[in-house]
């Protein structure tokens, strides 16, 4: 398994826009569609990659509990489908139905809204403030693929809490590990 991690974009980035194919509705959305009155999350996932896969049941779980406290949820996928047919929009879609995504599953096909955020790896977690100001991004949590330690999205959601309470997340950031975004060549 690759083990690539995050850029680690810097805090206080303002949130690049971008119009996508949601391959969960077949709509385009953008950032104005996505965002939460407190803020937003914007994933970078993608299909096949054992780190999302282990990921899966949390980051769905956070969601489900954080839109109904003011958050906006979207996840992007930016592998190239060319050399990666399982990340292609249509298996997206499936994708997404059988994991039971609350969230718009989005494909990058240009690879431009990845380079945007700079995002490296998946999975690979931003969190945006009410102003789409950058005040996290990194891993969800310590837990990885056969590390043995429990998923619990503390540190995803220690960022989402920290703004709920209108105070700053003073934890350290550590960058998320995964698989490398799969870049056309």
């Amino acid at each position: 398994m690759a083990r690539t991690p995050s850029n680690m974009l810097a805090l206080g980035t303002q949130a690049p826009d971008f119009s996508l194919l949601d391959t969960v509705s077949d709509s385009l959305k953008n950032l104005n569609d996505i965002k939460g009155e407190k803020g937003t999350v914007i994933m970078f996932i993608c299909n096949h990659c054992p780190f999302v896969i282990h990921v899966n049941p949390e980051i769905i779980a956070i969601a489900n509990t954080y839109k109904e406290k003011g958050f906006g949820f979207a996840a992007i996928s930016s592998n190239d489908v060319v050399n990666y047919p399982q990340d292609s929009p249509e298996k997206m879609k499936a994708h997404a139905a059988t994991e039971g995504y609350p969230f718009p599953y989005l494909y990058d096909e240009s690879q431009d809204i990845a380079k945007a955020y700079d995002a490296a790896c998946t999975p690979d977690f931003y969190v945006f403030d009410s102003e789409d100001k950058l005040v996290y991004r990194g891993q969800l949590d310590d837990s990885r693929p056969e590390n043995g330690k429990p998923l619990n999205g503390n540190d995803l959601r220690g960022a989402l809490d920290c703004l709920i309470q209108g105070i700053e997340y003073t934890e350290t950031q550590k960058p998320s590990i995964g698989c490398n975004i799969k870049w056309k060549v």
